[in-house]
């Protein structure tokens, strides 16, 4: 694994971006429970995501396997800040949480979703994170 350095064009777009990012939180339902209890169709998604935001792993994904009924927790280290999801076999859902602390372009998460763990409805919502001093944010 190659550790991520960034080099005078990052720090120029860090500088430039201002002082927000971006969080989504991805909740998809009607998952194909066998998929939500596979760490390797699991480390698929988290690749697709990763590609899908331009984003940059600066580890390996850490994974912790619940006993039957439960699922999978994943977690990985991005040089923009990181990728989580917990998936819930026994409902057919998972939740994601993607942060980046620049902007990015928005993907299609639900055909992500359905392509690789078949579900059949998923919500993503957006939050707009913001790490200015105090006295710079707007309320």
């Amino acid at each position: 694994m190659t550790v991520f350095q960034p080099g005078p064009e990052e720090r120029r777009s860090r500088s430039a971006s201002g002082a927000s990012g971006r969080e989504w939180i991805i909740d998809a339902y009607g998952c194909d429970p066998a998929a939500l209890r596979d760490r390797a169709r699991l480390a698929i998604l988290f690749d697709r995501l990763t590609a899908d935001f331009h984003l940059t792993a600066v580890t390996d994904p850490v994974w912790h396997t619940f006993p039957p009924p439960g699922g999978i927790t994943g977690f990985v280290v991005l040089a923009e800040s990181h990728l989580a999801c917990h998936t819930f076999p026994e409902f057919g859902s998972i939740c994601v949480n993607v942060f980046s602390c620049r902007p990015r372009d928005e993907i299609n998460a639900a055909n992500v979703m359905r392509e690789l763990l078949g579900a059949t409805h998923t919500v993503v919502r957006t939050v707009e994170r913001t790490y200015a001093p105090a006295s710079t944010v707007q309320a």
